[in-house]
C-alpha cells in the first residue's frame, strides 16, 4: 500500500486528525496527508517538532534509556503523536486537542509497521 494510502487510513479512522506525515530528522518531508486546513502551518509545526524530537532522541541517547519510541506533545489546542520509525524518519498525527488520542496512538503504532515495510 502506497505511503499516502496508509497516512490517508490514519487520519480518516482517528475522529478528530488534522493531518498525518512522515518526515526526517533534519526536517525533510516524505509524505503527507493534510486533512483540514487550520490556522497552523502544518510544514512549519512538522519542520519544529522534527528539531525537538531529535533533541528528545539526543538526550534519551545520552541517559541511555533505551530507544526513543513514541513522543506526544499536547497544547490547549493540538496534541501530536510523534512515533519513531527507524534512525533517519519518523511519523506524526497532528489532532485537535478533543481528537480521540488513544485510537490516534493505536492506529500510528499500528500502521507504522506497514509504512516501514513500504519505506524497504
Amino acid at each position: 500500500m502506497p505511503l499516502r494510502d496508509l497516512l490517508d487510513t490514519i487520519v480518516c479512522s482517528v475522529e478528530g486528525s488534522l493531518a498525518a506525515l512522515i518526515m526526517a530528522y533534519d526536517g525533510i518531508p516524505i509524505d503527507e496527508v493534510i486533512v483540514e486546513q487550520s490556522e497552523f502551518d502544518m510544514q512549519l509545526l512538522s519542520v519544529e517538532y522534527a528539531t525537538v524530537l531529535k533533541e528528545i532522541k539526543r538526550a534519551v541517547e545520552i541517559i541511555k534509556m533505551g530507544d526513543l519510541e513514541e513522543v506526544t506533545i499536547a497544547t490547549s489546542r493540538t496534541c501530536a503523536v510523534v512515533r519513531v520509525l527507524n534512525e533517519d524518519l519518523f511519523a506524526a498525527l497532528i489532532m485537535k486537542r478533543d481528537g480521540n488520542f488513544g485510537k490516534g496512538r493505536y492506529m500510528l503504532k499500528l500502521k507504522s509497521y506497514e509504512v516501514l515495510r513500504e519505506l524497504s
